[in-house]
């Protein structure tokens, strides 16, 4: 026969256990659920992506496993204000929004905030504006939209970019060829497969310079879109709110414009290499 203080006694363990076990599940809990931007300050770390071979925005040494490039020089600034270590893994133009979403990372510069990304991640203020240009052999030059939007036409875009969604809503009468990537979207220009390139402007200035015989064009009028930050998507807004204070300081100050036109040596290019009218 069990008694009523054997029973109480029993009791009492259990909520002992109960309670101890709460006790030790408290701090995980908290920082399980914690926001991004508190776990960088509880932590002091940072952590980013950058991609291979995307200079001027990122650039690894392959010898040294050093990184360069001015979205490089902006996380590294961000960090420095944090008071955080800067962590970096590689990822891809197609992967960084997957890397934010399964939170893997805290940030990732150098989105196009389109309205398919928008549906599952955030974005910051823009860093800078990027024209939109056509990468052409010498000799194809097309002063307007208009005289792009035709059958004979033939245009290339990396599938899922901004360039394939400017394009698409541009140019819907022209030859449109959709490759994987924008390296091979430019191959396709130099073997005559294509007449031209839609690409933002810094990269197709890159392309420019690497490849002889290429020439780059805007049509008129000149569209744009900006490159910003990523976040992955949280109820709490502190750290996007912090960045975008952040960018807006720093380019206020100049700092923005100074890493990106210092960078661009990365890829030979200057400010003079723009064309007349279109500006960072």
């Amino acid at each position: 026969m069990v008694s009523r203080r054997m029973m109480g006694t029993a009791a009492g363990l259990a909520l002992a256990v109960v309670g101890s076990a709460s006790l030790g599940a408290g701090p995980a809990a908290a920082q399980a659920g914690e926001t991004t931007f508190d776990r960088i300050r509880r932590t002091k770390k940072l952590r980013s992506a950058a991609v291979i071979g995307a200079a001027p925005y990122y650039h690894k040494d392959l010898a040294s496993g050093q990184w360069r490039g001015f979205y490089i020089d902006m996380l590294r600034m961000l960090a420095e204000e944090l008071e955080a270590e800067l962590e970096l893994a590689e990822t891809t133009w197609g992967n960084a929004v997957l890397d934010l979403q399964s939170n893997k990372i805290d940030i990732f510069f150098g989105l196009n905030p389109t309205p398919k990304r928008a549906l599952v991640v955030d974005f910051s203020v823009p860093c800078f504006n990027n024209a939109f240009s056509f990468l052409a052999k010498s000799g194809f030059q097309a002063k307007t939209w208009d005289e792009l939007n035709k059958p004979e036409v033939k245009i290339a875009v990396d599938t899922g970019s901004s360039q394939d969604q400017v394009v698409t809503r541009l140019l819907p009468k022209a030859s449109v060829s959709r490759f994987k990537s924008a390296d091979e979207a430019t191959m396709a220009v130099q073997s005559g497969r294509v007449n031209a390139q839609c690409l933002v402007m810094m990269l197709s200035l890159a392309a420019k310079k690497k490849i002889p015989g290429m020439d780059v064009f805007v049509p008129s009028p000149v569209f744009a879109t900006t490159s910003n930050a990523g976040f992955r998507r949280e109820a709490d807004k502190t750290w996007r709110d912090y960045v975008n204070t952040w960018i807006e300081f720093n380019k206020g100050l100049g700092a923005v414009r100074s890493a990106i036109v210092s960078n661009m040596d990365l890829v030979g290019i200057t400010e003079a290499d723009f064309p007349p009218g279109i500006t960072l």
